[in-house]
């Protein structure tokens, strides 16, 4: 079952379907429950009303028994026999005794009898009349059991008929001090009939009820999800055409398909931004590869045509030129590979001074301004990519410089800060961040041979990037242009533990 909307319905139905078999067996557990305790509450009461009887010493031979379809009712007495029976009663389950004919029991029939005190007057003669009302002895009269009856479920067969009965067993004490137990029941049959209507009602009304709930889930996951099969129809087209302008259809809703939709739409914005990008960079690749190559073709071409012709320094030099574009570009394709720096722990101020050692050729004399070694200016990366962003700011300030170009390290709020600055035409505000694109050079008017291939500041601002710094550019006080590199500043560790030690 692959569909979505196939899994939801399904699930649904299945959590209902449990819910309600859960709730209906505990209204049949209910029902039954309640319609028991009525049917043992009626058994009690007929039960007590017979117990009543012989607490009055109704004999048991003119006991008043209930009728014995609607409450059948033994009589048993201590020993278990039994002493009265409801008329038509064939047989019976479920209480004391199966017996259905009473059995001879020492049970009185009375508890009192009036005599004279020498056993012999005459009973009617006027003057022993006061004498023998003084001595008939008044019967005691019997108790019926407070306590709480025995419940027991049976069966009783009265003219042919079985049905299921609740009895109750409730005890009672004649006046003569003999216990008797009476057993009532009464009829299951409204319990039994009420349980029967409610269960074929669920068994009729569960599976429509779940016919409804996979229907409704069905819809409202297929309503829900059309928004979804747009997104996709839309991505499936443009996985076909190629054409990454396009976009998906984005609902009104606030939802979390609205928020999948531009989502995506901002992933396919910057996805085309990218491929634009790449496309860019391999035309612009080519075009700065072919000026240097094909200049290097021609001098080699008119050296084997005419060998006293080949110009060797300007084939050195395009070789040199197509050197460096090439390792320009190979850096650039591992940044965006997402290649990672080194970790190695470097002072700034070190690589600056080496950087402006070497530069000994330069037009115009770099002046450094580094702290000495007793103040370390440390930061983790990698040295050879640090080295190269120091490089490119050196090569395009003296690219622009006009006599004076300066570069300074120092810490400022938790940072090492590589300033370069020159006293050329600057940057116009408006094209600062324009700069750092590959392949941008502001100075068109300059040929490819004097000025650089725009690559420079673009790799530094990459190489910046993922060593978790910036680079950005002002102006200078001088007026030309200033280059500030901010890298975070590695602690440093003997001075943290000396602090520590105060």
């Amino acid at each position: 079952m692959r569909s979505v909307r196939a899994r939801t319905a399904l699930g649904a139905t299945v959590v209902v379907a449990v819910a309600l078999i859960g709730a209906g067996l505990a209204v049949l557990l209910v029902l039954r429950a309640n319609l028991t305790d009525q049917a043992g509450l009626q058994a009690e009461v007929a039960a007590r009303e017979v117990a009543g009887q012989l607490a009055l010493d109704v004999p048991v031979h003119q006991l008043d028994l209930p009728d014995a379809e609607e409450h059948p009712v033994q009589v048993t007495d201590e020993d278990g026999r039994l002493v009265a029976v409801s008329e038509d009663l064939v047989a019976i389950t479920g209480t004391g005794t199966d017996r259905v004919e009473p059995q001879a029991s020492a049970v009185p029939t009375s508890t009192g009898t009036g005599t004279d005190d020498d056993g012999g007057g005459d009973r009617h003669g006027g003057e022993d009349r006061g004498d023998d009302d003084a001595n008939v002895s008044i019967p005691a009269r019997g108790e019926v059991s407070a306590d709480d009856p025995d419940f027991t479920n049976g069966t009783a067969t009265v003219d042919g008929g079985t049905a299921d009965y609740r009895f109750a067993s409730v005890s009672a004490t004649t006046g003569a001090g003999v216990t008797l137990t009476v057993h009532a029941g009464a009829p299951l049959a409204t319990e039994q009939k009420a349980v029967g209507s409610v269960r074929r009602a669920m068994l009729i009304g569960l599976p429509v009820m779940l016919l409804i709930v996979a229907a409704v889930t069905w819809l409202m996951t297929r309503r829900a999800l059309r928004p979804v099969e747009g997104i996709r129809a839309e991505m499936s087209a443009i996985t076909a055409s190629e054409d990454l302008s396009r976009r998906v259809p984005e609902p009104g809703s606030r939802d979390e398909i609205a928020r999948l939709a531009r989502t995506t739409n901002e992933t396919l914005t910057a996805l085309e931004a990218s491929v634009d990008r790449q496309r860019r960079f391999v035309a612009d690749a080519s075009h700065e590869l072919r000026s240097p190559i094909a200049s290097l073709r021609t001098q080699l071409e008119v050296g084997a045509a005419h060998p006293e012709l080949l110009d060797v320094p300007g084939a050195v030099t395009d070789t040199v030129r197509l050197q460096a574009l090439a390792a320009d570009l190979l850096l650039l394709a591992r940044l965006d590979a997402g290649e990672r720096p080194g970790s190695t722990r470097l002072d700034m101020g070190a690589l600056v001074h080496e950087e402006v050692s070497q530069r000994t050729g330069d037009r115009i004399p770099v002046t450094a301004s580094v702290p000495p070694p007793s103040e370390p200016l440390e930061v983790t990366g990698s040295r050879s990519q640090l080295a190269r962003i120091v490089g490119n700011l050196l090569d395009n300030a003296e690219r622009h410089a006009e006599s004076s170009v300066a570069v300074s390290v120092r810490t400022e709020r938790g940072s090492v800060v590589v300033a370069v600055s020159d006293d050329g035409p600057g940057v116009p505000e408006p094209e600062r961040e324009r700069i750092f694109e590959r392949f941008v050079r502001l100075d068109d008017a300059r040929s490819r041979d004097e000025g650089g291939a725009g690559l420079g500041l673009a790799i530094a601002r990459d190489v910046a990037r993922r060593h978790q710094g910036t680079l950005t550019v002002t102006r200078s006080p001088e007026g030309g242009a200033r280059f500030e590199l901010r890298l975070p500043a590695r602690p440093d560790p003997g001075r943290s533990g000396r602090h520590g030690a105060r």
